[in-house]
């Protein structure tokens, strides 16, 4: 399936980075997201939505093999096994969701909802990540990236991120990765000849902070 050729490619690109030296890490896959956050009617947050498009090369690859009734077009259920895979897939990274409340690391769920949509030549992965304790934090940052940067999430324009129900005293702010390409450069230098790349990925991390009163 697509996503364990992903985790194949992934493993590689590590140990060609580590081999080739300083400020070698660099994206193969590239994610356009959006997210939500939910909340309860009680004001609790429950957990995380993602809608994640794939770039065109890698959603080409990814369909390669899947049978569909009618050419070029891909329904929910004939992508349903792949969609499965990718969730799966993506446990072993914490889903690339980095979450805390008030200053605690929070942990989620098995996602639920999980579908793959395939639009505009481009493969979507939607799903819900459930908070393990739904809770009412007064400082919620959650953080999405990949620590290796093997992939690259840019979110996207228009909406990138919405808060679903949330209190109405609940102020959100984006941030989203700085450009700052020398000084990237520099610290990936640091990061690959001191034998760790493992969180190259943080300094391009899109941020998400609510503050709950």
């Amino acid at each position: 399936m697509a996503m364990r050729w992903w985790l194949g490619l992934l493993l590689l690109t590590g140990v060609l980075a580590l081999a080739a030296g300083a400020a070698q890490a660099h994206p193969h896959v590239w994610i356009t997201a959006k997210s939500e956050l939910i909340y309860a009617p009680d004001g609790s947050l429950t957990g995380v939505r993602h809608a994640w498009t794939f770039d065109d090369m890698f959603s080409t690859y990814a369909l390669q093999g899947i049978e569909t009734k009618t050419k070029g077009a891909y329904s929910r259920e004939e992508l349903a096994p792949l969609a499965q895979t990718n969730v799966e897939s993506l446990k072993e990274f914490g889903f690339f969701t980095f979450a805390r409340a008030d200053g605690k690391k929070e942990k989620f769920q098995e996602p639920v909802d999980y579908f793959l949509e395939y639009k505009d030549a481009a493969l979507t992965l939607h799903f819900i990540l459930p908070l393990k304790t739904p809770m009412k934090p007064k400082e919620l940052a959650v953080e999405v990236f990949d620590p290796a940067f093997f992939i690259d999430f840019k979110f996207a324009d228009k909406d990138p991120v919405k808060l679903v129900a949330a209190p109405a005293t609940c102020q959100m702010k984006f941030q989203r990765p700085n450009d700052g390409t020398a000084n990237a450069q520099k610290l990936g230098e640091q990061n690959f000849l001191g034998g760790d790349n493992s969180n190259y990925g943080a300094m391009f991390a899109n941020k998400i902070t609510v503050e709950c009163p």
